[in-house]
């Protein structure tokens, strides 16, 4: 399995059936214990499965011809794990650079390791020795989010054609106005809605009240009434169903219609997604003078160093400030030979 995650219900997951036993005991204490998220311990997962097909291959015990999904991980025991060495590490973190994996793609598999590594020696003291002591790769450079401009954003909504139209435009609503995850979209409920206001569940099961805008009000005030109509409704808690089965949709499911909408509107192509329209809602609210602390709030983001990203991808502000310099329209005017005078005291150099 590729993912032990339900997006439309992240409190759930499946038994971890091709992992090692003691990476199960590990991504457990990080649900009961340290009480991560879902889509926290799902990451860690991922990279954790991938870390050691790359050792069974390393060990001699799979081929590098053998599909990863057909590699089986169970029976590596505690014995194989000590052995581990620095070495191992880093020739790994090599080659997931071999494999197309970016400095942060590195750096998140690099924490993945050293977490699991510290329960062992620290936690559990199953191990002596941590390889993953003193292993850097330095702090990844920063990319600056990708954003729609405000009149992609209103070709965006304008050029929206589906079967529901109602539920489409009110998903793209939300997502350039409120600024929310693709996760924290597709698990609203009815009862999160209150007066002008909805409860958003975000990552760690923090909640956040975010104020809903009059294009968001009156988007799910035409949404509300087609999604009743529906003969086949089966969820009737969730907000964004499906037409056909009348069931919570998915998170793929939402990513595919956020395609289809951006090829209606000719932005196919670029790079844009779920998450880029949250990107282009804090980018839109940050230009047109929203204070960062607000920012960060509505956002749900933990510190407001996060936020701080956006205070660099206002290069129009900054280039318009400037332009706006009482002094920006004087031009180079070359000197009159009678305006030339020399200090007596000088000489030319």
């Amino acid at each position: 399995m590729s993912t032990y995650i339900d997006a439309a219900h992240p409190d759930r997951h499946a038994p971890y059936l091709d992992i090692p036993n003691l990476v199960v005991d590990y991504l457990h204490y990080l649900d009961f214990v340290r009480q991560n998220s879902p889509r926290t311990i799902n990451g860690y997962y991922l990279d954790l499965r991938g870390f050691f097909r790359y050792m069974m291959v390393v060990w001699g015990l799979a081929s590098e011809d053998t599909p990863p999904e057909k590699v089986d991980l169970t029976h590596i025991t505690k014995e194989q794990i000590s052995k581990i060495k620095k070495r191992d590490i880093l020739n790994y973190l090599d080659y997931a650079r071999s494999q197309d994996n970016g400095p942060r793609a590195r750096a998140r598999k690099l924490s993945a390791l050293r977490g699991f590594f510290n329960y062992l020696c620290n936690q559990v003291n199953e191990l002596e020795e941590n390889p993953t002591v003193n292993i850097s790769l330095g702090t990844p450079k920063k990319s600056l989010p990708r954003y729609l401009t405000m009149d992609e954003s209103i070709e965006l909504l304008n050029s929206i054609q589906s079967d529901f139209y109602e539920r489409d435009f009110c998903m793209m609503t939300f997502f350039l106005n409120c600024g929310m995850r693709l996760a924290e979209l597709v698990t609203m409920n009815l009862g999160d809605f209150r007066d002008d206001t909805i409860r958003i569940t975000g990552k760690g099961g923090k909640e956040r009240l975010v104020y809903l805008n009059e294009a968001c009000l009156d988007a799910l005030q035409h949404y509300l009434p087609a999604r009743a109509a529906l003969p086949n409704l089966s969820d009737r808690n969730a907000l964004f169903v499906s037409k056909r089965t009348g069931k919570r949709l998915s998170a793929r499911r939402v990513q595919q219609i956020v395609e289809r909408c951006l090829q209606s509107a000719g932005l196919s192509g670029r790079g844009y997604s779920p998450h880029k329209l949250r990107h282009t809602a804090a980018t839109l609210m940050y230009q047109n003078g929203v204070d960062m602390l607000a920012l960060k709030e509505i956002l749900g983001h933990e510190n407001v160093s996060t936020t701080q990203i956006y205070t660099h991808i206002n290069q129009k502000q900054l280039h318009d400030a400037v332009e706006a310099s009482p002094l920006s329209r004087l031009r180079y005017t070359p000197p009159q030979a009678d305006d030339l005078q020399q200090d007596p005291g000088e000489e030319d150099s």
